[in-house]
This record gives structure tokens, sequence and C-alpha cells, in this order.
């Protein structure tokens, strides 16, 4: 990614944290990134492919940080994250409710993550890490509602110790003896 795409991703997830996706007008991206509308528009077609592009590359550091060092690391960066920017975070959550067509488009994305961390999961039961009763697929959701509901507190401005819920996940997810 060349420097001034960084540059407009940057300056856009600051206007989106300050002022959520509908609030993140044109105007208001020109004057946080430093950019004029032909400047950024010439790398994103439109707003909403901004913002995209924002929430793919966290679902992307997420599933990365998932698969190589664990669901307790996560949840703690995003206990850890700024609220304002977890805010906007379930805003595609909204959107994905709301607009058939970001769902189909933000599905076709997330395909690929979701069949890696399928097949990590299937690793992790055939080495007896995590309990083999349940199909993976439904401990990855389990383990996704928790990961929404922290980033709910957090955007909400909540913090709490996630220490406790990685340990209980950690407890309903391990083998059976």
């Amino acid at each position: 990614m060349d420097a001034r795409k960084r540059e407009i991703l940057d300056g856009a997830r600051r206007a989106f944290a300050k002022h959520g996706y509908e609030g993140a007008t044109v105007v208001r991206l020109e004057a946080e990134i430093g950019l004029s509308r032909g400047a950024i528009f010439h790398h994103f077609q439109s707003k909403l492919d901004l913002f995209f592009a924002l929430a793919e590359e966290d679902q992307q550091r997420a599933a990365k940080q998932w698969l190589e060092e664990g669901f307790g690391p996560l949840l703690r960066r995003i206990a850890d994250e700024n609220p304002a920017w977890v805010g906007v975070y379930l805003e595609i959550a909204r959107m994905l409710r709301t607009d058939p067509a970001v769902r189909e488009r933000w599905l076709r994305k997330s395909s690929e993550h979701d069949r890696l961390l399928l097949e990590r999961m299937r690793e992790l039961q055939a080495r007896g890490e995590v309990r083999d009763d349940v199909e993976p697929t439904e401990i990855g959701r389990f383990l996704g509602v928790i990961v929404d509901g922290i980033a709910l507190s957090v955007g909400a401005g909540v913090r709490d110790d996630v220490e406790p819920l990685i340990r209980l996940a950690e407890d309903a997810i391990a083998p059976r003896s």
C-alpha cells in the first residue's frame, strides 16, 4: 500500500472515530485527512469503500492475531482499543443488518478468514487442545460472540477486566476429561 493511501486510511479512521460513519461527511474527511476530495476519491471510489477498507483491515488484523496468538491476546487488544473506533466497528454490524449489498460484499470478503479460522479450530481439536464434542463452527461462533460483546462494551465506554472472560471461554472450549 503506498504512503498516500495509508495517509488517507489513517485520516479516515480518525474522522470515522470522531463522527461515526454518517457524521463523517466528505468535508470532515477532507479536513481530517488534509487532502482534497479528488485526492481521496482517486484511491477510493466512495466513502463506503473507504469505510469498508478500514473495516476489512481490522478484520484481517483480528483474524491474523487470533490465528497467530490465540483468543486471549485478541480479546485483550480489543478491550484496550479506542472506544471511538470500536463504536465505528459496531457500525459495520448495523450496515450488515440493514444493507443487503454491504452484507453480500462483507460475506464475500470474510469467507477466507472464516475458512482459516475453521481450519485452525479443527487443528486444535485434532491435537486435543479444544473439545471435539462441539462443531468447530459453533466454537468459533461462541468465541465471536464474546469478541463482539467486549467490542460493544468498549464502544459504549465501559472498560471491563477481560481476564475472567478469557478464563471462562478457555474453560468452555477445553477438552472434557
